[in-house]
């Protein structure tokens, strides 16, 4: 037959007496101890954290192993670019609006935070020794769509660890070409005159077996023209160029002579019947030593006719401005050896 033992109260030798509860609590129920030596049941609750966003402070006390799923990146609002980048701490990805030039950005989580920025337009990043370290040590002109990833590695100073260009063009080329000023030389051979007031082609002899001139002469009351045409390389950035005039006297004279360029872009499908762009000039003052080489000093910039794209085929036009005042007082023709235009890349090569 089952007995039953009545007790109200538990004690071990010399221990402390333990009141019972008088009623059973429910299922999984624990029992606990009011610290006055009374127990009772209650429900089993967890106080320690249940989540990992409740942990403002975790650490890893091995590798993490991600068990077949991802660790995805939170993104942050967008950020105006600005001379300091104010980027906050609502994620590790951001997108930069804003053409302002960028020398810093501000501290984020600490030294060890990871950020990736997409450029949504062009502005500059300025390389610091310290507070923006870029790739190169050089700086960067960003285009939409560029992505960077920077590292902490001090309280408010970044390194980039990597930058990748929407175009698929390297930051840092693989050899010593980079981009900036380029020229190309047109010799005054390679120009054709035009039909209306072209200026008239020329061999001149020095003395022979010497350097022979190969010109065009421009006179000194009407205005004559030259053409030439070119290709334009891809890396140009499609932007102003400039040109320098070389060119001589067959004598010996100190007056001053006024060049003129000016261009126009056509694209494939366009019409080469196009006007050319607003020309701009410089004037220079020859030697006086008849057949002395006389280089011009660079234009100011000019903005070339049509809508500059890539490969297109750029016609340019130059002159002598005979009619201006500055340029009356020398009877003798100009003569034009050749032309240089300098333009502006934005990548180290073509490919």
């Amino acid at each position: 037959m089952a007995s039953t033992i009545v007790v109200d109260k538990l004690q071990a030798t010399g221990g402390v007496v333990f009141t019972l509860p008088t009623a059973d609590g429910s299922a999984g129920h624990l029992l606990k101890t009011n610290g006055s030596a009374v127990l009772s049941f209650t429900a089993d609750t967890d106080t320690g954290i249940l989540n990992v966003v409740e942990d403002t402070t975790p650490q890893l006390g091995g590798d993490l192993d991600c068990n077949g799923s991802q660790i995805q990146w939170s993104k942050g609002a967008d950020v105006a670019s600005a001379t300091a980048l104010v980027l906050l701490t609502d994620g590790n990805f951001f997108d930069v609006t804003g053409t302002v030039t960028i020398t810093s950005f501000n501290t984020t989580g600490g030294p060890g935070t990871q950020i990736k920025l997409q450029f949504d337009a062009a502005c500059l990043l300025t390389h610091h020794a310290t507070d923006l370290k870029l790739p190169g040590g050089a700086n960067i002109t960003t285009a939409a769509g560029d992505v960077a990833e920077f590292i902490e590695y001090a309280a408010g100073d970044y390194i980039c660890t990597s930058y990748t260009r929407a175009s698929g063009k390297a930051v840092v080329a693989s050899h010593s070409a980079t981009a900036g000023i380029s020229t190309i030389w047109i010799p005054a051979i390679a120009m054709v005159s035009p039909t209306t007031n072209g200026a008239e082609a020329a061999a001149v002899e020095t003395t022979a077996v010497k350097p022979e001139l190969k010109v065009l002469n421009f006179d000194h009351t009407t205005i004559e023209y030259a053409q030439f045409s070119i290709a334009m390389p891809k890396s140009w950035d499609e932007s102003t160029v400039t040109a320098k005039f070389y060119w001589t006297h067959a004598t010996a004279v100190a007056t001053d002579v006024i060049w003129g360029i000016q261009g126009v872009c056509v694209s494939d499908n366009d019409t080469i019947d196009a006007t050319f762009g607003t020309a701009v000039t410089v004037t220079d003052t020859f030697h006086n030593a008849a057949e002395d080489l006389a280089i011009t000093a660079a234009t100011g910039v000019m903005t070339l006719g049509g809508t500059p794209a890539e490969d297109d085929l750029a016609y340019f036009q130059v002159y002598r401005a005979a009619t201006t005042a500055e340029d009356t007082t020398n009877s003798t023709d100009a003569q034009l050896i050749g032309v240089k235009i300098l333009f502006t890349t934005n990548a180290e090569n073509d490919a």
